[in-house]
């Protein structure tokens, strides 16, 4: 149901995570001469062997069709809650992998520097949180209903 608030708000947080996937969030900058090295969702350009985020990846990839799965679940509003804190989850896995990425994965003599990008993901949480909230408050107005008859 389009006319819902929470409905807004899942695909706007459905916006932020695929605007994540397509943008770099991060760069490593070289202490010396060379160029810089742009880490994207899906790998880091500039490498001589590619290197592949399969974690920053596959948790944002994931992240859509639940998303799009709770958009369409309206009916069923406690599994739609649900969803959407499967969908918190899967945000904050995300920064797990992104600080991996950033302070593990170091290569050597540069200094990361993250991206605009890589505060969508923060977004989208806010976003799924204030969902879930309306879909509960949603919950609580059905029930009280019917009480009432």
């Amino acid at each position: 149901m389009i006319q819902r608030k929470q409905t807004v708000f899942l695909l706007l947080a459905l916006a932020a995570v695929i605007a994540c996937l397509m943008m770099p969030v991060g760069f490593y900058e070289p202490s010396a001469m060379g160029g810089n090295l742009y880490v994207t969702c899906f790998s880091t350009r500039g490498l001589a062997e590619p290197s592949f985020n399969y974690g920053l990846f596959a948790t944002l990839l994931l992240a859509c069709p639940v998303t799009l799965w709770a958009v369409f679940a309206y009916k069923n509003r406690k599994f739609q809650a649900r969803l959407c804190t499967v969908n918190m989850l899967l945000m904050v896995a995300w920064y797990a992998f992104y600080a991996l990425k950033a302070f593990v994965d170091v290569v050597p003599e540069t200094s990361f520097k993250p991206l605009f990008a890589s505060c969508l993901p923060f977004v989208a949480l806010i976003l799924y949180v204030l969902a879930r909230k309306g879909i509960i408050a949603d919950e609580k107005l059905v029930r009280a209903a019917d009480r009432i008859r």
